[in-house]
């Protein structure tokens, strides 16, 4: 693996398989809402299409989920995002370092409250992605898309 430092950003690490882009690729970023430059990063091996704006929408909810309930926007805790490249899948798994979403909590239908300002994040990244999945714990969700 190789150390790809990039100035200006927000990232601590991030790790690239040598066989980049077609390889596995891992990220660090210290908690922050700033996400929009790691979110372009996340989605360079997407050929642009009707996808991207979908799945940019879903990678940043989930994004913004790591950060403000997983890590309680303590800039001293990280987000590891892995990705995954395959023939057939666009891959990413966002994981923080909270206690994890209860599977009772991991509901994705709209409030019944239409007015609510919450409670809307889990529908849109079901909606963005092919496949959604948690980790036992529930700090970590893995994202998929089909090619």
């Amino acid at each position: 693996m190789i150390l790809v430092p990039l100035l200006g950003y927000d990232f601590i690490n991030i790790f690239l398989n040598m066989s980049y882009p077609k390889g596995n690729s891992v990220f660090e970023l210290n908690t922050s809402l700033q996400l929009t430059d790691f979110v372009n990063l996340l989605l360079e091996p997407i050929n642009k299409s009707h996808h991207t704006y979908l799945t940019k929408l879903g990678l940043h909810e989930a994004l913004v989920n790591a950060v403000k309930h997983g890590n309680k926007l303590d800039s001293s805790k990280i987000i590891k995002v892995r990705r995954f490249v395959t023939p057939n899948w666009l891959i990413w798994q966002i994981q923080d370092e909270g206690n994890g979403l209860k599977i009772n909590k991991r509901k994705f239908n709209l409030p019944s409250n239409v007015d609510s300002i919450n409670g809307r994040g889990l529908f849109i990244i079901h909606e963005c992605f092919d496949d959604v999945r948690w980790s036992p714990r529930g700090n970590r969700v893995q994202l998929a898309l089909r090619r």
